[in-house]
């Protein structure tokens, strides 16, 4: 076949997994943190239902005032009683979408039963019984046409209607009931149209976290950030509460009483009314005044249902799930850091050790922001570019930031698997003449798109993707695609239908039949949403791969190539901390994109701002190699001025790829980082050297933490069982570390977990580290120093 190699077939066993770059090693796994009065780290396992907490117009009560409480009928739009007393049953199953697939990750998670809305519901009690809820008095309600005809199962146990068990029926995913939305939005946009319903969602989200008794009554002097998210100052705001008598005696206001309020603020200064709702965008006032961010619709909805289908049965979240994908409620349930920390353990399995996690219901302040340090660093670890993302905006619950965020955690775990290490079968798509090395150096989209072609020829089509938007959305390719990997299963018969959006539903029922009609629908192929495409091409390819198995030849000749690459681990955390510097471009391969020097300088800039004379840098983009070897060669000469170790290095060994010539320079670079960071919290800046860094190791570890454990130098063997580190940490912040959950570290798999816990625990503390567990179990020097060093520099920064 022309254009790609003819292998013959043959078997081949991997179960490394990987990150995003072709410096990945199978063992490259970031892990994460603990704490005496967190949860024990968990496994998927079947789940132990219990009633959903509370939402918006919805208190929770304790199970003795429901009891007493049980004969009263309240009043709303229809007539809700309580549940008759609890009864021994099965456990109640959760909503799932009837179009959902069942979650793909390392393992294999169950998809989750529906139940209609007349089924019978009732609960064990156990002893994680959690009360049944109770409504309120509701804010005044509308046209009630829009709610759904079917809703999930949990619902009939608060309504008290108890029919056949039998029954069953499908859930849309947007049915969700009415106490779970809380406000008709739509019904509010009419009456306001100065606002779009997914404004009028938002805005509703912040003011009933100010409504402290559910009552829908906010004290006007309380509504400064809803009335900057909406985009009104909270003087102008409160100037037409008064002036149109929207208050009551006490000075509270209503949220209808709030949108008329700003709906005349924003009349007054000529602002258009929406025509209905932007299906595709939402945009939102940001935080400071004349700020406004805008986050997709289509894809907040997609990220949404991923998570509510991935941690289903996680114990510590399924209560909280599923999230409404229409509403606004995802960015309110990440603030605590819980749902994020589960999430990217979902996506890479092991970064976060559970057991650091603060895990209760209600979380203080410090206990939220202690678990959004975990999100943070841990992203950073596994390849996010978070640089203006910290714990705070997490907590203030900021849209853009936080789905943005999910959507770079859900990318890393899709592309993970699109490694030769996991699928050794890519080899088949090397093109004639080109190497194992060149295509591995592919970003993960050019490998799909590559995969992609390659069925496309196979199967005689003449068409070719070059991208996940305006070329897969007639839906045509994908048809084809679809076909050749399951010929017996999946029809051409799309291709046959001319309606664009008919066609696209025919597409995705094909791929229902494969278990992967997962993040696109309809609207959003035909869209060309090209975040979405791509989600949907890894998840079908991480799923059915359709390439042949490898003969032993050609296992041979990759096995070669593999061990070739030993090492690696190495460059990837080199490439992880020039990431977290937030220079441009974004680097996935640490080798390949430091040729033209510009990263270089940047992160020299970094480290020491100022010391480089961009006048004298050739900017991007750079394309002779005369001008890279120039930059370079500034990146020398300014590595020597930093006193560097250069010796028989020079910019044309960069520019080349020279592997450990760049390995050299971005060390010392690295080590520099930390040093000068100590150097400037250190009294009159003096200079910090290893000798200093071990001296305050064993100081801390002996008269802060009353412990023994010493360490000699970055290669003192005794460091590989870890709980130096963990008394070091427990010396830093004393009581961080649970000793009840720390091994001997005798055995290699004791020491990782004491390696993963402490790794953990500084993530927690807020340290920005991309040390690995098996870089403390193997005593990797490198990677010692600078654990020792940012610990030492986060210290100092506490007790500044």
């Amino acid at each position: 076949m022309s254009g790609f190699r003819n292998f013959s077939t043959s078997t081949f066993t991997t179960s490394a997994p990987t990150l995003n770059s072709a410096l990945d090693e199978d063992d490259w796994r970031s892990d994460e943190e603990d704490e005496s009065n967190t949860a024990p780290a968990s496994n998927k396992s079947a789940p132990s239902f219990a009633l959903p907490s509370s939402q918006n117009n919805w208190r929770e009560q304790n199970q003795e005032d429901w009891l007493a409480n049980k004969q009263k009928t309240i009043t709303s739009e229809t007539r809700v009683t309580p549940p008759p007393p609890v009864r021994a049953t099965p456990p109640v199953p959760v909503y799932r979408p009837s179009y959902a697939t069942p979650p793909v990750t390392s393992g294999v998670s169950p998809s989750v039963p529906t139940r209609p809305i007349n089924e019978a519901v009732t609960v064990s009690k156990s002893s994680t019984f959690s009360a049944p809820v109770k409504p309120v008095k509701p804010t005044r309600q509308y046209d009630t046409s829009h709610l759904p005809t079917t809703i999930p199962a949990y619902p009939g146990a608060v309504s008290g209607k108890f029919p056949s068990a039998a029954q069953s029926a499908e859930v849309h995913p947007s049915s969700y009931p009415k106490y779970k939305m809380g406000i008709n939005t739509q019904a509010l946009a009419v009456k306001f149209p100065y606002f779009t319903p997914s404004e009028i969602a938002a805005f509703h989200q912040q003011f009933a976290s100010l409504d402290k008794d559910g009552r829908d009554l906010v004290h006007q002097s309380d509504l400064t950030n809803v009335a900057t998210k909406a985009g009104a100052s909270s003087q102008d705001v409160t100037a037409k509460l008064a002036q149109l008598s929207l208050t009551d005696e006490e000075g509270l206001v209503s949220f209808e009483g709030f949108l008329q309020a700003v709906s005349k603020v924003r009349a007054d200064k000529g602002a258009p009314k929406q025509h209905g709702e932007d299906k595709k965008k939402i945009v939102l006032h940001g935080h400071l005044e004349n700020t406004t961010h805008t986050i997709n619709e289509d894809e907040k909805e997609s990220f949404t249902q991923h998570i509510n289908q991935q941690l289903a049965y996680d114990p510590h979240v399924k209560d909280r799930l599923p999230i409404d994908p229409a509403s606004m409620q995802v960015f309110s349930e990440c603030k605590d850091g819980l749902l994020l920390a589960k999430l990217i353990n979902d996506a890479v399995p092991g970064t976060i050790d559970e057991r650091v996690l603060n895990v209760s219901k209600k979380l203080n302040a410090f206990h939220m922001t202690e678990n959004n340090n975990v999100v943070v660093n841990s992203a950073k670890a596994i390849g996010c570019s978070v640089v203006n993302i910290g714990a705070q905006d997490l907590i203030e619950g900021r849209e853009h930031l936080i789905l943005g965020l999910i959507w770079q955690i859900i990318k890393i775990g899709l592309q993970a698997k699109i490694d030769i290490k996991v699928h050794p079968e890519l080899f088949r798509l090397l093109e004639t003449g080109e190497s194992l090395e060149d295509f591995l150096k592919l970003p993960p989209e050019q490998i799909l798109l590559r995969w992609f072609n390659y069925h496309l020829k196979k199967a005689g089509w003449a068409r070719k993707v070059t991208n996940f938007s305006s070329d897969v959305k007639d839906g045509e390719n994908y048809t084809v695609l679809l076909n050749q990997l399951a010929p017996s299963t999946c029809s051409r018969a799309p291709l046959q239908i001319h309606d664009l959006h008919e066609r696209a539903e025919a597409v995705l029922q094909n791929a229902d039949k494969l278990q992967c009609r997962k993040y696109l629908t309809p609207k959003t192929l035909v869209g060309g949403n090209p975040k979405l495409n791509f989600a949907f091409v890894a998840h079908l390819f991480n799923t059915h791969p359709g390439l042949e198995k490898l003969s032993e030849a050609e296992m041979a000749q990759l096995d070669e190539w593999l061990f070739s690459s030993e090492g690696d681990r190495e460059a990837r955390a080199f490439a992880l901390w020039l990431n977290s510097l937030g220079v441009e471009p974004f680097v996935n391969n640490l080798f390949d994109d430091l040729r033209d020097g510009l990263i270089l300088l940047q992160a020299m800039d970094k480290v020491h701002p100022g010391i480089v004379d961009w006048k004298k840098v050739n900017k991007a983009p750079v394309t002779s190699k005369f001008k890279k070897v120039e930059n370079t060669n500034y990146v020398v000469v300014l590595g020597k001025s930093m006193k560097f170790s250069l010796v028989g290095i020079g910019g044309s060994d960069l520019t080349d790829g020279i592997k450990n010539l760049t390995l050299a320079l971005v060390w010392q670079l690295m080590r520099e980082h930390v040093i000068q960071t100590l150097r400037t919290l250190s009294t009159g800046g003096r200079e910090i050297t290893d000798a200093d860094m071990i001296k305050w190791a064993n100081d801390t570890v002996k008269s802060r933490a009353s412990k023994s454990s010493s360490m000699a130098n970055f290669k003192d063997p005794s460091l590989s069982t870890g709980i130096f580190f963990l008394d070091l940490l427990n010396g830093i912040k004393k009581g961080v570390v649970n000793y009840e959950l720390v091994t001997s570290g005798e055995s290699e798999d004791d020491a990782k977990m004491n390696a993963k816990y402490a790794i953990s625990i500084a993530r927690k503390l807020g340290a920005t580290i991309f040390v690995l567990p098996e870089d403390i179990v193997e005593v990797k020097p490198k990677m010692i120093l600078t654990f020792v060093g940012t610990l030492m520099a986060l210290d100092k920064q506490q007790n500044a």
